[in-house]
C-alpha cells in the first residue's frame, strides 16, 4: 500500500477509535449518571429508545470502521514498522475482544430482552426486579467496554506517534 495511503489508514483508524472511546466515555460520566436518577419504568422506556436511536448509520461507521481500520493498520505496518504493527494488532485486539465482543456478547443480548418487554403488561416489582439486572449489568459491561475502546485508542495513538517520529 502506498505511503500515504496507509497514513491516511493510520489516522482513520485513530480518529474513529478515539470517537468510539470517546462516545463509551461520555456516555459513563453523563448519560448513566443521569438515568441513575430516573424512576423505574422511565429509566427502562428511555433505555428502550436509546437502544433503538443508537442504531444508525454514524455510529456504524464509527463502531465498525475503528475494528476495520485497525485491522487494515496493523496489516500495513507488518514489514515496515514491527513496533507500529504491533502497538496496532493490540489495539485491533483490545477493540474486537474488549469493545466490539463484549457489546455483541453482552450489551446487546441485555439491549434485546429489554427490547421483548412490554412494560405495561408487568407489575411494578417485576419492573423494579428487572431494572436492578440490567442496569447493574449493563453497565458493568459498558465499563469494560469502554476501558478496552480506550486502550485500544491510547495503542493506536502510539503507533500513530511511532510512525511520525519515524518519518521526521
Amino acid at each position: 500500500m502506498e505511503g500515504s495511503l496507509k497514513s491516511l489508514v493510520l489516522i482513520g483508524s485513530v480518529v474513529l477509535t478515539g470517537l468510539s472511546a470517546g462516545l463509551f466515555l461520555a456516555w459513563s460520566v453523563s448519560v448513566i449518571p443521569g438515568t441513575k436518577k430516573l424512576a423505574d419504568p422511565t429509566y427502562l422506556e428511555t433505555m428502550q429508545s436509546i437502544n433503538k436511536a443508537i442504531l444508525n448509520p454514524g455510529f456504524f461507521v464509527i463502531f465498525f470502521g475503528s475494528l476495520l481500520l485497525l485491522c487494515l493498520s496493523s496489516i500495513t505496518e507488518f514489514t515496515s514498522n514491527k513496533m507500529a504493527f504491533w502497538l496496532l494488532l493490540g489495539a485491533a485486539i483490545s477493540y474486537l475482544t474488549g469493545t466490539v465482543g463484549v457489546t455483541g456478547l453482552g450489551n446487546v443480548p441485555l439491549n434485546d430482552h429489554l427490547e421483548a418487554l412490554n412494560l405495561a403488561d408487568i407489575s411494578t416489582q417485576k419492573i423494579e426486579e428487572f431494572r436492578s439486572y440490567y442496569e447493574n449489568n449493563w453497565n458493568r459491561l459498558h465499563l469494560i467496554r469502554t476501558v478496552f475502546a480506550l486502550l485500544a485508542f491510547l495503542l493506536a495513538v502510539l503507533a500513530l506517534f511511532i510512525k511520525t517520529k519515524k518519518t521526521c
